[in-house]
């Protein structure tokens, strides 16, 4: 594994940021699934293997990033050497004490290779000495790998929100309790 160098980001390192291949291969989805009973309506998710594997496009307008970025709380960059392969922005909302993970991208190159975990661990880090209690994780139905990132790193399902994006796709949040 290479050596992986964390930074806060910064001006200069948004226009190559906002070059990197957003896009996620998922190999299943979570399937929202709602029934409408008497007075009453349930919502599960059940993960749906997929017959091949999809292209998942990112919710987001990475080209939106320059503008964005100054109004996130804070914003971490990834570097192996001089190269930039992944970054992570966090957005503290309200007086809740939660902060929220609002982008965490990696270059495909980088994939599986412990840069979105570092990038997750640094927020972990950064919310806890601001002494937040909670951090929120937004995600796609369809972002199979970041669902699997978020259980690893222990975060639990807490909601959900159909035609979220502007892509219309369904955001699913999993939050961890920080100590």
């Amino acid at each position: 594994m290479a050596d992986i160098q964390l930074r806060p980001t910064v001006a200069t390192d948004l226009s190559r940021l906002m070059n990197f291949d957003h896009t996620a291969t998922s190999e299943a989805v979570w399937q929202l699934e709602l029934r409408r009973e008497t007075g009453q309506i349930n919502a599960s998710f059940r993960e749906v293997r997929l017959p091949r594997s999809i292209t998942v496009t990112y919710p987001h307008d990475p080209f939106a990033l320059a503008d964005d970025w100054t109004k996130r709380s804070m914003m971490y960059s990834a570097f192996i050497g001089q190269d930039p392969v992944g970054y992570i922005s966090l957005l503290e909302r309200g007086t809740s004490s939660v902060v929220w993970v609002t982008d965490l991208v990696v270059q495909v190159a980088n994939r599986r290779s412990g840069v979105a975990s570092a990038l997750l661990a640094a927020a972990q880090a950064w919310a806890g000495t601001r002494a937040h209690r909670r951090i929120i994780i937004e995600m796609q139905s369809k972002n199979l790998p970041a669902i699997r990132l978020a259980q690893k790193f222990g975060y639990e399902f807490c909601g959900y929100n159909d035609q979220y994006y502007l892509t219309q796709d369904v955001a699913l949040f999993f939050v961890k309790i920080l100590k």
